[in-house]
């Protein structure tokens, strides 16, 4: 059940993604005054760059969760082990 619903947030973000095309003042200067001199091509790079940059932070914290995660569940798994030898220990007594 919990699969489905990270399946669907991954979609709708993939599907909003289009839409964040942000820019800052100076970059939508130049893309102003190239689009006006009928070269778009500069836009569309303009703002594939932009979204690779802002790609960056988000696969570093990404990756940190997912070391962490991996992380606790081992952890948790030797917990579940220790657990289970001192119930062993405990009914041999």
């Amino acid at each position: 059940m919990r699969s489905w619903k990270v399946v669907l947030l991954i979609v709708i973000l993939l599907a909003v993604t289009p839409d964040l095309m942000a820019q800052c003042a100076m970059c939508r200067g130049t893309v102003e005054s190239t689009v006006s001199n009928g070269r778009s091509v500069v836009a569309s790079d303009l703002n594939l760059g932009i979204l690779y940059l802002l790609l960056a932070p988000y696969l570093i914290v990404a990756s940190i969760g997912y070391l962490w995660y991996r992380n606790s569940k081992r952890d948790h798994g030797r917990r579940i082990e220790i657990a289970g030898r001192v119930k062993r220990a405990m009914s041999q007594m």
